[in-house]
């Protein structure tokens, strides 16, 4: 099988601020993981970044995804 087609899967990390809990971790991972390029969503609360892998990621649209759950994100 030839992947040299097979676009491989890029990632992007996200600073999100306004976290507090694990409730606020579900919020910022389902709001990404809903994105059809989204594949992962790693939350740490601790330092509040999301690395988030997929293929065909645009930040910009995952810090909309990620403020419109209510929270302020920039690609870091």
């Amino acid at each position: 099988m030839d992947t040299s087609s097979v676009p491989s899967p890029a990632e992007v990390i996200l600073v999100v601020s306004g976290m507090s809990c694990q409730h606020c971790v579900n919020a910022v991972h389902d709001a990404l993981v809903e994105l059809p390029e989204v594949q992962e969503a790693q939350v740490d609360l601790d330092s509040g970044t999301v690395r988030v892998t997929g293929v065909g990621l645009d930040p910009a649209a995952l810090a909309q995804a990620v403020e419109e759950a209510g929270y302020e994100a920039v690609a870091g």
